[in-house]
């Protein structure tokens, strides 16, 4: 009975079991959607190779033919890769197969090669053919192919280098572009509005020099015309560089004189970007040559004028002189012929072009925080009293308008104490204005001791003082100014000269919780402080809800 009991319960176990397995191996496959996505669709398209048409070998005027080792070729798989060509067609061919390729258009090149013109082969071992690589010839003659050949990994690497480099630069330009229009739209200084449609432009410029203008497919109308695009780019590049490093290296301010000469620089490349789509070849190749020489004399320029206004104690000079230094460098390596330069020519240009967008964004807003602290300093000196550098009236009032919001808005307490030094006009009659300027400071600083922030006590004029006492009461608020007017007595009084002797009064008030507005509760401290006088000075008196409006002088100086 008891194994009969206990078969009840494993059948029904199995039964689960079975009923539970396709499920529990189910859950093991991985399912579309929920553990992997997959995306696109099986084709038949082969790989994108671009045939070379009559009118494309025509114009390959250049051309090398890369020969086989003395004992042939391996017969392991070759990559060639072309870099910095800067416009026109490029030829790989051996045997019987033959691609073109151009910069300005990705979709004509090998896939697997994205800052050049590449191509993959297997020669048959002992192979002695050669490899040959043309190309149309280049706008300027120091502007020519870098040739790389190797096993295909590390050529696609140093491929994958150059793109990496190339699109970084670009991308760093774009955030700038973007930083600046940000800070024009908050600051509306022309500057910042300058300097963006300048960083486009050299945006424009650094993707046609490095083929990116066709990558991943052309995003610009360059077409067969990337010579011309090129000049034109180069000529309004040369022309807004060369205005921002003179300015940079502090030209215009040593030279005040030579601004409409630079004006008329920038209007000649103006003008020489507007007719480049005009001119033939040959008046191409001028213009390009042209431009180089133009742009090195405009580095030697502006190297010049920042070492000058180094000199002179310009120091800001500095930012052109770091913006320039690298272009110069490579305008002499250029001259020099360096073999490494040729190699790197387009991220060397590139690289050069983003320091000197850095330099010039530095320089914009180090020009910016400097007039931001002069708009301080002058916000300061306008709302500061110069005798006793205490917040003059305008600034007070201020203050005590945001102590009253606060006050009503956390429903605090809010005290005023209004201060008005006891016969001062005596005191600058029988001692001078020197002593009564003295007297001044003096009363500033010990009421400055008397209170946690500085704002909170304002000089309103003559020798009136205003004592803010925020989340204060009047009844404690009274002590306070009661030992405050006992402390400058007793300071006056311990003098060993005959200098004189300083008392003052003090009107206190309370914000009202309804029905005081900044007028009001002024006026009520300013009656009491009256009230004070009339009753013999040298006194606190607080203001009374039913205080007297009292007005004038008592007539005896103060």
């Amino acid at each position: 009975m008891k194994a009969r009991a206990m078969a009840g319960p494993m059948l029904l176990s199995l039964l689960l079991a079975l009923l539970l397995f396709p499920l529990a191996a189910a859950a093991q496959t991985p399912q579309a959607g929920r553990d992997y996505l997959l995306v696109g669709e099986p084709t038949d398209e082969q790989a994108p190779i671009r045939a070379c048409p009559p009118e494309t070998l025509e114009r390959l005027g250049d051309g090398i033919l890369i020969a086989a080792p003395a004992e042939g070729w391996s017969g392991a798989p070759q990559a060639v890769d072309v870099f910095n060509v800067f416009a026109g067609e490029v030829m790989i061919s051996h045997g019987d197969r033959r691609i073109c390729g151009n910069m300005q258009d990705a979709r004509t090149r090998d896939s697997r090669f994205r800052a050049g013109i590449g191509m993959v082969l297997v020669p048959k071992p002992g192979d002695m053919e050669p490899i040959r690589v043309a190309w149309e010839t280049p706008l300027k003659a120091r502007w020519v192919p870098t040739l790389r050949l190797g096993a295909p990994s590390p050529v696609q690497q140093m491929d994958t280098m150059r793109l990496l480099v190339r699109t970084a630069c670009i991308a760093i330009a774009i955030a700038l572009a973007l930083s600046a229009l940000m800070g024009f739209l908050t600051t509306r200084d022309r500057d910042f509005l300058v300097y963006t449609l300048a960083t486009a432009l050299l945006v424009v410029w650094q993707s046609v020099l490095s083929g990116l203008s066709g990558y991943p497919e052309p995003w610009l109308p360059v077409g067969g015309f990337a010579p011309w695009w090129m000049v034109s780019a180069s000529a309004l590049s040369i022309a807004v560089m060369g205005w921002v490093l003179w300015r940079l290296c502090g030209g215009l301010q040593t030279w005040p004189r030579s601004r409409p000469w630079v004006r008329r620089f920038a209007q000649l490349l103006l003008a020489l970007a507007l007719v480049t789509p005009l001119l033939p070849w040959a008046g191409l190749a001028w213009a390009a040559a042209a431009l180089d020489h133009a742009f090195s004399l405009v580095c030697v320029l502006a190297l010049v004028a920042g070492i000058v206004s180094l000199r002179r104690g310009d120091y800001q000079a500095v930012d052109g002189v770091a913006a320039v230094a690298p272009l110069l460098l490579m305008a002499l390596a250029d001259i020099a012929g360096s073999r490494d330069l040729v190699r790197f020519r387009v991220e060397a240009v590139q690289l050069s072009v983003t320091w000197f967008l850095m330099m010039y964004a530095y320089g914009i807003n180090r020009r910016l925080g400097q007039l931001r602290q002069q708009r301080d300093e002058m916000r300061q000196l306008a709302d500061t009293d110069a005798l006793t550098g205490l917040p003059n009236r305008r600034a007070g009032l201020r203050q005590l308008e945001r102590h009253m919001l606060r006050a009503r808005k956390d429903r605090l307490p809010l005290s005023i104490g209004f201060l008005d030094i006891d016969l001062f006009k005596q005191i600058n009659d029988r001692f001078g204005h020197e002593m009564g300027d003295a007297v001044l400071v003096s009363v500033a600083n010990m009421l400055l001791a008397a209170v946690r922030d500085r704002d909170d006590v304002i000089r309103m004029g003559g020798e009136e003082f205003l004592v803010l006492l925020p989340g204060t009461h009047a009844e404690a608020a009274l002590p306070r100014l009661e030992q405050l007017r006992g402390k400058i007595a007793r300071q006056a009084a311990e003098r060993r000269h005959d200098g004189p002797v300083v008392t003052v009064s003090i009107g206190l008030a309370e914000m009202r919780a309804q029905g005081d507005d900044l007028t009001a509760l002024l006026r009520r401290a300013d009656n009491a402080m009256y009230q004070a006088k009339r009753g013999g000075r040298d006194r606190v008196v607080a203001a009374g809800d039913d205080a007297p409006v009292l007005s004038g002088d008592p007539g005896d100086g103060g």
